[in-house]
């Protein structure tokens, strides 16, 4: 039960953070164009209260907090049963909360940079991308060393596709330290954030919700639970069956993130142009009357001119 209300609470951190991300940088963009710059971290608009200003980070800050912390108690399950007195779930677990404390200092850095501008100089946008570019990449190669280590070929799956999220997130960061210009980058690291969220959330259904588990799996009473092979088919049939449900699942989630990415950007361009048209007052029509009037335009008499 604990392993999937980790998996909830990641779940919904990642999903609100990239939903945050893609309205804030299609506002960014469809206001004006030209000027667009990619930016890490969009403040709210709320200049009178700077404390609100950062929310986002300061939840950020905590989600990253309780998930590494959980990360960290996850390394100390002893189970005999896995691997003997060393698994390696404790190694990995270990290499998750450090990866995660490498995005907190990342995020710490630029709330002390955005918040106290007198006593940390600002940190450039190129600089944080490519750190987070990095981070991901270092997540990536954790969640593709757990998806080697696991014995259980169910959670093998779900690590491996967790990986390429991670390793496209990091691509996308790379080229926005690269030219901070690509809109489509950025909209895109968003679409990729709240895709790894909902993939976390299938993690947790398909290994540890006996109705989501796929048929001719199950869950091992005498393991503990988010502990590797925890989860686990019997039959080489019902493996391959599974993986392909994954792989179909997946490809649900990746359709689901485009429709939402699409109709994320035409409700924020319609508010923006809606917004655009209001700004500007409608010109006096004229009557007929005045028409007809403007019409006879007086003109000056010449003189001194022959026929």
């Amino acid at each position: 039960m604990a392993a999937l209300m980790y998996h909830l609470f990641s779940s919904a951190s990642l999903v609100s953070l990239g939903l945050y991300h893609l309205i804030s940088a299609a506002r960014s963009h469809l206001k004006s164009p030209q000027s667009y710059s990619a930016r890490p971290y969009h403040p709210l608009p709320l200049h009178n209260r700077p404390f609100l200003r950062h929310l986002q980070l300061y939840l950020l800050i905590i989600c990253l907090l309780i998930a590494a912390a959980v990360q960290a108690a996850s390394s100390t399950t002893f189970d005999p049963l896995v691997k003997g007195n060393s698994p390696v779930h404790r190694f990995t677990s270990l290499h998750s909360a450090a990866i995660l404390l490498l995005f907190l200092i990342v995020s710490l850095s630029i709330l002390l940079s955005d918040s106290l501008l007198s006593l940390f100089p600002p940190i450039p946008t190129d600089l944080v991308f490519a750190l987070a570019s990095a981070a991901f990449y270092l997540q990536y190669s954790a969640s593709s060393s757990a998806a080697a280590a696991q014995t259980s070929d169910l959670e093998g799956k779900c690590d491996s596709i967790s990986s390429l999220i991670s390793a496209f997130s990091a691509l996308l960061c790379l080229a926005l330290a690269v030219n901070t210009k690509l809109f489509i980058a950025d909209f895109g690291l968003g679409a990729s954030i709240c895709l790894q969220g909902l993939w976390v959330l299938q993690t947790g259904l398909s290994l540890y919700v006996e109705a989501f588990i796929p048929e001719g799996c199950h869950r091992l009473l005498d393991v503990a639970s988010g502990v590797e092979s925890s989860t686990k088919c019997d039959l080489d049939e019902s493996k391959l069956r599974a993986l392909a449900i994954l792989d179909l699942v997946f490809a649900v989630h990746v359709m689901f993130v485009m429709i939402t990415v699409l109709s994320i950007y035409a409700a924020v361009a319609k508010g923006v142009g809606a917004r655009k048209l209001g700004s500007y007052e409608a010109l006096p029509i004229t009557g007929d009357r005045d028409r007809d009037t403007n019409s006879h335009i007086q003109m000056k008499s010449l003189t001194g001119t022959q026929a």
